[in-house]
């Protein structure tokens, strides 16, 4: 399907042709709005599987399924301090067998664990078949927008080095996203991380520690709290320097096509 434009230049007028077939219109290869960048590429399933085992929610994220991760993160808090999971964790690998016993609530033990393994398996698959919606979108060449500008917001795809994104991200997890333009992913990271650090007293902590208190550091801490933190701390870090790669790639690959399209020769005779 062709669509014939006419603008009006100073010179005359300028015809455009832009060729948009139903294939690019099905499978987009990314959208980018004022508020968020979102893509799909090629990931490996158990990487994906991996950050929903380390915190459900985290690998729908991954996948850009933002409603779904979020709630999912909400609910996993929510049940894990309810069962009390973590502190059963802790003493487990403390050895005291005993306590984490008779720390978890039994009932909501049970809620959570089904949940926790379909979760799982649903990014798992989930991962699969995006991995086959990015080929053919790769080989129907779809089209990407790559400028949105909106009376609120300007977002656009640009070169960015992804060590930026991880040093941002290292400061406080969050400031990453907000760096490659995915709003409303950065603030509930950098939301979620405020909580956890201020409920598990973890600044506390470090002052503690770095005043040789180590007594009152281990008596401040809510450990239920502070087991959530390297979770949500190296998944900001990974996710923050994927997505600038990958927005890396795409860039790269928006800008070929355009100018392959409208300023190489058709006549010109490629060296290899």
């Amino acid at each position: 399907m062709k669509i014939i434009r006419k603008t009006k230049l100073k010179e005359g007028v300028h015809i455009v042709n832009i060729t948009q077939s139903i294939r690019q219109q099905r499978r987009p290869k990314g959208h980018i709005s004022s508020i968020n960048t979102n893509l799909i590429h090629l990931r490996t399933p158990w990487v994906v599987a991996w950050w929903s085992v380390a915190l459900p929610g985290f690998g729908h994220i991954l996948l850009g399924m933002y409603s779904k991760g979020f709630i999912l993160i909400i609910w996993e808090i929510f049940i894990n301090l309810k069962a009390h999971l973590n502190l059963a964790i802790l003493y487990s690998f403390t050895g005291q067998f005993d306590l984490a016993s008779n720390v978890l609530d039994k009932k909501w033990v049970l809620l959570y664990v089904p949940m926790y393994i379909a979760i799982i398996w649903d990014s798992y698959r989930l991962t699969v078949d995006l991995n086959k919606f990015s080929v053919l979108a790769d080989r129907e060449k779809s089209l990407v927008i790559p400028f949105k500008i909106s009376n609120h917001s300007i977002n656009f795809l640009d070169k960015r080095n992804p060590w930026v994104t991880v040093v941002w991200s290292a400061l406080s997890p969050g400031l990453g996203q907000l760096c490659t333009n995915r709003i409303v992913a950065g603030f509930f990271l950098i939301l979620w991380w405020v909580a956890i650090v201020c409920f598990s007293n973890f600044l506390t902590a470090i002052h503690y520690t770095s005043i040789g208190l180590f007594g009152l550091t281990v008596s401040s801490v809510n450990a239920e709290w502070l087991l959530f933190i390297p979770s949500i701390y190296g998944f900001a870090i990974w996710d923050a320097y994927v997505s600038v790669v990958e927005q890396n790639k795409l860039f790269e690959t928006e800008q070929a096509r355009f100018l392959k399209n409208n300023y190489q020769n058709p006549g010109f005779i490629m060296p290899i």
